[in-house]
């Protein structure tokens, strides 16, 4: 029985579960949002979470815990997470990510989710606001290309065509009717 026990098991031996588990908090950490299946996106938010919690501490012992959950890229991954992503949170309690559910994928039908560090306190913008175009210089687009008048060239070509058969068709009758004509 597992009683008290909150972790998911994620159908992995313990070792196995927290070497997972540090890969995938090691890649959020450096890429800001990755993609996973909804169940694991679920138990790294809380990892994530703990850890950023840690950092914004800013001391050695904090340092020396954070190696308890990151193994590898310490040099890295540690700094970055104390000195870039911990500050920007320091107004905030708690919840520094967000999971948001994309689908089924393919092969298996398991859902998916990413998993991200919340964007308007990592950035200083709303999602909003990026997407209305507000507080955001305008970037130069390139031109579209334009395959329409292509298609339009295309039409006149046919039913030039279809004139010429037409005509074509109409030209052999007036013949016959003028060898009728002569005999």
């Amino acid at each position: 029985m597992r009683h008290k026990k909150d972790n998911k098991r994620l159908g992995r031996p313990t070792e196995h579960r927290e070497a997972m588990l540090t890969n995938l908090l090691q890649s959020l950490i450096k890429h800001g949002r990755i993609t996973t299946t909804l169940v694991r996106a679920k138990e790294l938010q809380r990892l994530a979470d703990r850890v950023v919690t840690i950092a914004k501490k800013r001391s050695h012992a904090a340092y020396v815990q954070l190696t308890k959950y990151i193994k590898s890229e310490r040099e890295l991954l540690i700094p970055k997470l104390m000195e870039e992503i911990a500050p920007k949170f320091a107004e905030r309690k708690g919840g520094y990510t967000r999971v948001v559910k994309l689908g089924f994928r393919r092969g298996d039908a398991a859902p998916t989710a990413i998993i991200e560090y919340l964007y308007e306190v990592l950035t200083g913008k709303k999602l909003e606001e990026e997407a209305s175009g507000e507080k955001k210089p305008a970037k130069a687009k390139k031109p579209a290309v334009k395959k329409a008048p292509a298609k339009k060239e295309e039409a006149p070509k046919k039913e030039a065509k279809a004139k010429k058969e037409k005509a074509e068709e109409k030209e052999p009758a007036k013949k016959k009717s003028a060898k009728k004509k002569d005999e």
